[in-house]
């Protein structure tokens, strides 16, 4: 069995059989007998890494065994394998060609965070949300069949990513093309079975080997000539099994269910894997893992040790004070939640996942009764929030603007065109840093500001954050409120439940010849760009609806307007004001400042900013172009 670690390695670990097996035809030269203590080295080059970088390793150290193990049986890169989400990945990007470039991990033009096409053969789908994964490798399959090809598919799915619709849908649809495929689903919660140990190991075997395989089709081309024969045959069969493994489920939407067995015996692993890879049809292996597994702090807190930040060295010089910042915009609005819920007894609470990254943790320990945690499934959080909304009550949705897009239709039609009180409280908007663009909030207010009775607002700071959710609270409609991840600019913060002018911006610098309008925190840049400028500065708050009066009041007396958001510039809140100008036929120089027509890469959140022309210098170096351009 695996050694348990119980410090992260300041120095790269010796690794001999790791030295051999930097790619998968190397891992498949290694004898079986080698591969427990790979399985250990690797585990220790991964946290080192990861010390090295910071980043996810929870669900990576889980998954050593089974990485292992899929890379030995089966010929990837030929044959697909897909990995879900993509947080549990590490080691497989080691074991695939990468080792060596693990130090730039999560860094600009360094090693994605997650699997992707552009970087290695063996990424096979790129990925970051979760639950893709097994209609990506359906497709895949399918595509082999008509191809007349042997290469297989492999899906990794974990237990959290399979409460998501996405995944039953194509649970559903592939035993209905019966393809030839394997699902594994890597349950390291113990949300499904308790099931495991020897009996079960032994009962995998059994029902994954080709004799027991050809018994049952032998059986099932013989009792079929009966009739009814058959179906009472698959039936006992169906029972017996179900009375030993949890798999009825899965066996009743056409699949063939083994497991449940231990994610980390590698023994087993390798020979049930043996057995499923020839095997026709739809194949499901249930294996149990431990989150963190072989990493004894990690195991205790696997929540806690999800991901971690990158570890200074022994000998570093100690780090210049950090300057004094605000609360996390996620911490403001986890405080207001409570606050408002104490005050108004209609709010409800609601989160696809994400208890402690939208900071819902205090609200759900002191308003347990209207708290719900809905799993990945952000569909069905958009339109549990709209029955409880026709029934008086006032939802907020907490949810990342990324995971959003997933539940847009449900926006749409199950809350925007019935007009229903909803509130989305949408975290991580704008660039997010390291994640990369899976997880860059950049689309938001292009799809939001299109909708028909949709209040969008874009708070400067902290104290604008509280106030704009209280004003979505009360606005009589779906409302939404977009802020950043991270701090702000420590403004001081009213304790106070009072909403904002609807529609109403705010002008906070006067100057001439150029005013810059601001949607969102980059406020704080635009005003000492305004300084050099001596530009003026509106913090315009709403992108719908817009302050129209400000905007033809701004418009007739500067040369340029300027429009600075963190959101893409197509149909982002730049064009409702250019909209808004050409509908009043107002003719005026514009600039127009936001994410670029391309995904942004991972880097630093300062350097995606940089590169995007959205800091200090960007903006001021942007619009001094733009007067010498028209001689302004």
């Amino acid at each position: 069995m695996p050694t348990t670690f119980h410090e992260i390695p300041r120095k790269r670990p010796t690794t001999p059989l790791l030295d051999r097996a930097n790619t998968p035809d190397g891992l498949r030269r290694l004898g079986e007998a080698e591969l427990e203590t790979l399985a250990d080295e690797l585990r220790l080059e991964l946290l080192y890494t990861v010390g090295q970088t910071g980043g996810h390793f929870g669900a990576g150290l889980g998954v050593i065994e089974l990485t292992i193990a899929l890379h030995y049986v089966f010929d990837t890169p030929d044959d697909r394998l897909v990995w879900d989400v993509g947080h549990q990945a590490y080691p497989h990007k080691i074991l695939t060609g990468r080792r060596e470039r693990m130090a730039t991990l999560r860094q600009k033009d360094g090693v994605a965070a997650f699997p992707r096409r552009s970087e290695s053969e063996y990424d096979t789908f790129g990925v970051g949300h979760s639950s893709t994964s097994i209609s990506a490798a359906l497709g895949m399959a399918i595509a082999a069949r008509l191809q007349n090809s042997d290469r297989k598919a492999i899906a990794v799915i974990g237990d959290g990513a399979l409460t998501a619709g996405m995944a039953f849908e194509a649970l559903n649809h592939a035993p209905e093309v019966n393809a030839d495929m394997l699902v594994i689903l890597n349950d390291n919660d113990m949300s499904i079975s308790r099931n495991v140990g020897g009996l079960s190991n032994y009962l995998a075997k059994i029902l994954s080997s080709r004799t027991y395989a050809s018994m049952r089709e032998g059986s099932k081309k013989v009792l079929s000539r009966l009739p009814g024969a058959w179906e009472i045959a698959r039936r006992t069969e169906e029972y017996a099994k179900g009375m030993l493994v949890p798999g009825t489920l899965f066996e009743e939407l056409g699949w063939n269910y083994i497991g449940p067995i231990d994610g980390h015996d590698l023994p087993t692993l390798i020979a049930t894997l043996r057995n499923m890879r020839d095997l026709k049809g739809p194949q499901f292996l249930h294996v149990v893992t431990k989150k963190g597994k072989g990493f004894a702090p990690a195991e205790v807190d696997p929540i806690g040790y999800h991901a971690i930040t990158k570890l200074e060295p022994v000998d570093a010089p100690a780090a210049a004070p950090k300057k004094a910042g605000g609360p996390k915009y996620s911490g403001v609005f986890g405080e207001w939640l409570c606050d408002m819920a104490a005050e108004d007894p209609r709010l409800v609470g609601i989160t696809p996942a994400m208890k402690e990254g939208s900071d819902l943790v205090a609200f759900s320990e002191r308003f347990p009764e209207r708290y719900f945690d809905v799993a990945i499934a952000e569909q069905h959080a958009v339109t549990l929030a709209a029955g409880m909304a026709c029934e008086g009550s006032k939802p907020v949705v907490a949810i990342y603007s990324t995971f959003l897009q997933r539940g847009y239709d449900q926006l749409v039609h199950d809350v925007a065109v019935q007009n229903l009180d909803v509130l989305f409280a949408i975290d991580r908007a704008g660039l997010v840093g390291e994640d990369g663009p899976t997880h860059a909030g950049s689309f938001d207010l292009s799809f939001l500001r299109c909708i028909p009775g949709m209040l969008v607002m874009t708070p400067s700071d902290e104290n604008e954050l509280r106030k704009m959710l209280t004003t979505g609270h009360l606005y009589n409609g779906p409302a939404a409120v977009r802020y950043p991840r991270g701090t702000g600019p420590n403004a001081a913060i009213e304790k106070t439940l009072e909403p904002i002018d609807i529609g109403k911006g705010i002008v906070r610098r006067q100057g001439s010849k150029v005013a810059l309008l601001v949607f969102g925190v980059q406020l704080a840049e635009a005003l000492k760009v305004a300084e050099t400028l001596d530009a003026t500065v509106v913090d315009m708050r709403f992108v719908k609806p817009l302050d129209e009066a400000l905007v033809r009041e701004i418009a007739g007396r500067h040369d340029l307007l300027v429009t600075v958001e963190e959101n893409a510039i197509m149909g982002g809140a730049g064009g409702a004001v250019s909209e808004f100008l050409a509908r009043e036929n107002i003719l005026k120089s514009m600039l127009h400042l936001g994410l670029p027509d391309l995904y942004v890469e991972h880097a630093k959140p300062a350097q995606m900013l940089a590169e995007c022309g959205l800091d200090e210098a960007g903006i001021e170096a942007s619009i001094r172009q733009r007067l010498q351009l028209f001689n302004l």
